[in-house]
């Protein structure tokens, strides 16, 4: 029975610390903290002023660093599964306010095509970028024998 935890566990942690995979996560956090980057240089610029939406481009940005900095610790930390879903959100939500500021309008707020420019064509390429990243890394880790555990680390007993 020993044997057969300690072969469980030197599974999980061959899928901690699978180099491609922590490629992809650090490269998530990276595309994250670009999006946030430019959310809260935007708001600084002026959308600080434009009602409720100033106020959604500094959260944004907020969580955007936050998750970043989750991301490149996921590994570590204790459920994994919630940082990766997280940031995922944080990226999708950003990309669901692009588009709905370009059709129906955010709060009365609304834009056309990729403006700001350059800011909003490297924010959606950041977001579509952290999604694709994030669902490469969870599959790696889904691959790997242990890897759902690891994902879900702090979640599932034994």
């Amino acid at each position: 029975m020993t044997d057969v935890r300690t072969a469980a566990i030197q599974s999980a942690s061959h899928a901690v610390t699978d180099v491609p995979t922590r490629v992809l996560q650090a490269s998530a956090a990276v595309t994250l903290a670009i999006s946030g980057y430019i959310h809260a240089q935007l708001y600084l610029d002026g959308y600080r002023f434009i009602h409720a939406v100033g106020v959604m481009f500094l959260i944004q940005a907020a969580a955007s660093f936050a998750l970043a900095t989750l991301l490149l610790a996921a590994s570590l930390l204790p459920v994994p599964a919630l940082i990766h879903v997280a940031a995922a959100g944080a990226a999708l939500g950003a990309l669901g306010g692009f588009a709905a500021s370009r059709t129906v309008g955010v709060f009365g707020f609304t834009e056309h095509g990729f403006q700001p420019a350059p800011q909003a064509l490297i924010s959606v390429l950041a977001e579509v970028a952290t999604v694709l990243l994030l669902a490469l890394a969870v599959a790696r880790l889904l691959r790997q024998p242990g890897g759902l555990r690891t994902l879900l680390r702090g979640l599932v007993r034994g």
